[in-house]
């Protein structure tokens, strides 16, 4: 027997895991705990393979070997989605910042650095660069070792694509799984797959609250986990039924050394955090991958950022660091806006 969901609302389950909040929905409530139990396990595992601030996580020890290691199918596969994200933007998101990052004082998970700390010299110098990661895998149908080789010195850091590959991951194998539209939101990467739920308008979407925090609440009428209490800055809200949809910014991870605010999206050309028009750029694409590398690319790439998604057929909204007018690109629903004060003013 099958049973009918089409009118029941969506089911939510929050926590945090990977460093960020985690939303799962779930269009199908009698599924929820089924999938929160495989998310769970899924990103445990995923922060075993691809945590920078674990020593004891695979990447931290394939980073102190030197010479070829092998590495798990599931490490080769976040090395890969963060390899395409490379590619994609000659560089600009590059998996080899991890020494840059430690360097800038980013060397732990962010809910354990301190407000402030000691100086330091930063330095302008490029990242080593991904064409020096050799990552090898058997072919279709062949069983073999996934083989990595690193240059030495050279420190991973999987951070800028590893939630987004993961969250495309499981919404794919929790919608099949659980036979019913599923949204996984993993801090502001948020892939969704399977039917989505009919909303009472007879829309049959998922709807979200873009802001300098993505967050799912509009989906099932209910707070998100906060981040922390600053200026949420403008939002918008709009609707997606497949795909991804990503945020990135440097209003959420900023930290203090020695006087100087600093932030988590690292220009690879200079090895320092980026110099950026931009508070937050948010993109949708056919998967979350691509919409966290779009989103990621357009930070860096300033007043480029927009030409530079419009000819990538990438629907966006850029909000400026100034307070100035918003920017969109084509397929991005500008009406979509609900206010342009801080969202905790807007309410």
């Amino acid at each position: 027997m099958t049973v009918q969901t089409d009118h029941l609302a969506p089911a939510a389950a929050d926590w945090r895991a990977l460093g960020c909040s985690v939303r799962l929905v779930v269009a199908d409530p009698a599924r929820l705990e089924l999938c929160r139990t495989r998310l769970a396990a899924w990103l445990d595992a995923v922060d075993g393979a691809c945590s920078r601030f674990r020593p004891d996580s695979e990447l931290s020890e394939v980073c102190r070997k030197t010479g070829p290691a092998e590495i798990s199918p599931l490490l080769a596969d976040a090395l890969d989605a963060a390899l395409r994200a490379a590619r994609l933007t000659d560089g600009l998101v590059d998996p080899t910042v991890g020494a840059a990052m430690a360097a800038v004082g980013y060397d732990r998970d962010f809910e354990l650095m301190e407000a402030d700390g000691a100086p330091i010299r930063v330095t302008l110098r490029p990242v080593p660069g991904w064409q020096l990661i050799d990552l090898e895998r058997p072919g279709d149908g062949v069983s073999g070792p996934c083989v990595l080789r690193l240059r030495e010195g050279i420190t991973l850091d999987l951070g800028a694509t590893a939630k987004a590959w993961a969250a495309d991951s499981a919404a794919t194998e929790l919608a099949k799984v659980a036979d019913c539209g599923v949204l996984v939101a993993l801090g502001g990467d948020i892939a969704v797959a399977g039917q989505p739920p009919l909303r009472e308008d007879g829309e049959r979407c998922w709807r979200i609250t873009v802001r300098d925090r993505t967050d799912v609440r509009a989906a099932v009428g209910a707070a998100p986990i906060p981040e922390s209490p600053a200026d949420l800055g403008p939002e918008a809200e709009i609707s997606i039924t497949d795909g991804g949809l990503a945020t990135s910014g440097t209003s959420s991870r900023r930290w203090l050394r020695g006087g100087d605010l600093l932030h988590h999206i690292l220009d690879p050309r200079t090895g320092l955090p980026a110099a950026t028009p931009w508070r937050t750029v948010s993109v949708a694409a056919g998967n979350c991958l691509d919409a966290n590398t779009a989103s990621t690319a357009a930070m860096l790439l300033g007043a480029k950022a927009p030409a530079w998604l419009t000819l990538h057929g990438l629907p966006a909204r850029l909000v400026p660091e100034d307070g100035g007018p918003i920017v969109y690109t084509p397929g991005w629903p500008a009406e979509a806006e609900v206010s342009t004060l801080p969202a905790e003013s807007a309410r």
